[in-house]
């Protein structure tokens, strides 16, 4: 079952997400990915994977990426933020980070969390879906 993938990456994280897609790229094929505008260029630029690019992160990318999560159709988020970097866009950042958690998608901010849930994927293991629609009041499922 292909899963929605965020890929999202401060400036100062982009060649580590690059890296990281290109490393996973016969886990990642299998899914539709969604990436803001720069992250999701230069992964097409390395990769063979297809991906549907949003507005830059500063310029609403985020946003976009959020409105996806708030609708329920975004199963799973790798922001590499940059946390020694203060960003523009402060505010959608903290508000895409909030919406992953009232909506239950696992969202890893660093390569240590993104490589666990993307071990996952590879595994077969969807069961957070599940159990976001089995046990979250209000959510049909």
């Amino acid at each position: 079952m292909p899963m929605n993938i965020a890929l999202i990456a401060h400036d100062r994280k982009k060649d580590e997400i690059v890296n990281f897609v290109t490393a996973y790229e016969s886990v990642f094929e299998q899914h539709r990915l969604y990436a803001t505008g720069t992250t999701g260029t230069r992964i097409m630029e390395k990769t063979k994977l297809n991906v549907h690019r949003f507005m830059s992160g500063p310029l609403g990318g985020d946003q976009q990426i959020g409105a996806m999560v708030a609708t329920n159709e975004m199963d799973l988020i790798i922001f590499l933020r940059d946390p020694l970097m203060a960003q523009p866009h402060e505010p959608d950042i903290i508000a895409l980070l909030r919406l992953c958690d009232v909506q239950g998608i696992p969202c890893a901010t660093n390569i240590a969390t993104a490589e666990i849930l993307v071990k996952a994927l590879d595994r077969g293991d969807f069961a957070w879906r599940e159990l976001v629609h089995k046990y979250k009041p209000g959510v049909d499922g």
